[in-house]
């Protein structure tokens, strides 16, 4: 018999996988990238304190959520970090692989500036 597979709860199981691995401080961030089908988004956390310290995502630009939008995004988050002073982080992919919008958005940010 066929077995249906639930997308969104193996992404969890993948992402916990990660998260387990990675964690941002106050010296190196982790950069969290979610995509959903629509857009993009990213965001730069503190997970010893539990605070947000930059973000940027498609719907700022209203370019969408093709690889275009994903360099955008990656583009504007390294510019926000680097005015916070924020030059290393820790790639968090979010359970997704590195292909497509997420390797474009990490490339973008990587040459804006962020080292990761």
């Amino acid at each position: 018999m066929f077995k249906q597979i639930n997308r969104k709860a193996e992404n969890k199981k993948r992402h916990l996988r990660v998260r387990n691995r990675v964690t941002g401080t106050s010296e190196r961030p982790r950069l969290s990238v979610y995509r959903s089908l629509n857009n993009i988004y990213a965001q730069i956390i503190d997970d010893t304190e539990g605070i947000t310290l930059a973000a940027a995502s498609s719907l700022d630009s209203g370019s969408g959520g093709n690889i275009e939008a994903a360099k955008l995004v990656g583009k504007a988050i390294a510019e926000v970090a680097a005015d916070k002073g924020i030059k290393q982080v820790v790639f968090d992919r979010g359970g997704r692989i590195y292909h497509g919008r997420v390797k474009a958005f990490a490339e973008a940010a990587r040459e804006a500036g962020l080292d990761f």
